[in-house]
């Protein structure tokens, strides 16, 4: 770990005020021209739940998504890490392998190619579901009307004895899993520090890097990590710092990007009032050892994925839940001091239970982005695919 000291946090609380005056200041130009080639579900299982995907496209270009899949809704104990793979960027999808079906609810997965070859996948487990389990099985017990079907109630209830009572807690964490083979085998879930929901990074000297969310550990720390042996253990490099009158729990689902002047650029869910559903940003240029306060980029939407497109520009892409419902991208050109204006690639959605893109370059300003969606025809969210590009 590296200490702050007083004068770099003075330094960095400057640095953060002169980026929110210039994003403040910087009118974003007039949306980039863009063309959307097609967009479709792509999930084979449409009597199942899926949620929070992350998109990779690896050295061979092969296209794999990862998801919480096999659940019964957004909150519920069936939770499963499952992969689907591409060999045509796109056009067809292998169905589902389960990768991770743990004893709790398996949340958001994110995957990464290390430099090695190696497929890093991660995940976080909840127990959210418990509050309303329990509402429900006092209905039951005071021969109530019940507030989900008997039948989603029996499953609930055979999922919840998978683990005694009082060990479930000691089942929570953020996990992360590897494969050495290309995904054909995968080791056993291990912890890891923090989680966002698309993972780790790849940075350009091979080292990993990390910035997410110490989610049920004591102060639950927003922090940076790295990795120089393929993931295998996490080093800290420095807590994320607050911006004034924010509470750092009220922080969330962080992704990075390396910009191509060696700046690390953060995206951070805002939930603190009265700008919560924003993203902040924030940046380094001493690799992650110390950070600019997060500020504001002028974007509502949550949670933000960033990509290094082919020629240097950075991509942001980021569920929309107001209208119009969908998914947006933005782009910079200045390695993210400031940001296009929204480029609507997706916006017909019905429903607000969407998001979490992430998106991939298969060719130079050509894009495919998976999220999930709930639609008008299938509440249970599926995953959804976009092949879009830049003109």
């Amino acid at each position: 770990m590296h200490p702050i000291t007083r004068r770099s946090m003075l330094s960095m609380s400057a640095i953060g005020a002169l980026a929110l005056r210039t994003a403040s200041a910087a009118a974003p130009s007039d949306v980039p021209s863009f063309s959307v080639d097609s967009i479709r579900t792509i999930s084979l299982q449409s009597d199942r739940y899926h949620g929070w995907p992350t998109l990779c496209r690896l050295q061979n270009g092969e296209l794999l998504v990862v998801c919480s899949g096999g659940r019964d809704s957004h909150i519920c104990p069936m939770g499963r890490v499952e992969l689907i793979r591409s060999f045509d960027d796109g056009e067809t999808w292998t169905y589902a392998r389960t990768l991770l079906d743990g004893p709790l609810d398996d949340r958001d997965a994110g995957i990464v190619e290390t430099p090695q070859g190696t497929l890093l996948a991660t995940t976080f487990t909840s127990l959210a579901y418990l509050p309303n389990y329990q509402k429900v099985v006092a209905q039951a017990q005071a021969n109530e009307p019940l507030s989900m079907p008997k039948a989603q109630l029996e499953r609930w209830s055979a999922a919840y004895r998978r683990v005694p009572a009082e060990e479930q807690e000691s089942h929570l964490g953020c996990w992360m899993l590897r494969s050495q083979d290309g995904g054909l085998n995968w080791s056993a879930a291990y912890r890891v520090p923090v989680n966002s929901p698309h993972g780790p990074i790849v940075l350009n000297d091979g080292t990993l890097f990390y910035a997410g969310v110490a989610l049920w550990e004591e102060g639950r720390e927003v922090a940076a990590f790295a990795s120089t042996d393929d993931g295998m253990t996490w080093e800290k490099l420095a807590n994320f710092p607050v911006r004034a009158g924010d509470n750092h729990k009220q922080y969330h689902e962080l992704h990075a990007v390396e910009a191509a002047d060696g700046r690390l650029v953060v995206h951070i869910r805002n939930h603190n009032k009265p700008n919560a559903g924003e993203t902040l940003q924030t940046h380094s240029t001493d690799g992650g050892k110390s950070w600019a306060t997060p500020y504001s980029i002028g974007v509502w939407g949550l949670p933000s994925h960033l990509l290094r497109m082919s020629d240097d520009r950075l991509l942001m892409t980021y569920g929309h839940r107001r209208a119009p419902l969908g998914n947006q991208a933005r782009v910079s050109a200045d390695h993210g001091q400031t940001w296009s204006a929204a480029i609507p690639f997706h916006a017909d959605a019905t429903s607000g239970d969407l998001g979490y893109p992430s998106t991939v370059e298969i060719a130079p300003q050509s894009f495919v982005t998976v999220w999930y969606e709930a639609t008008k025809e299938n509440p249970l969210a599926q995953l959804r695919m976009a092949k879009w590009r830049l003109n």
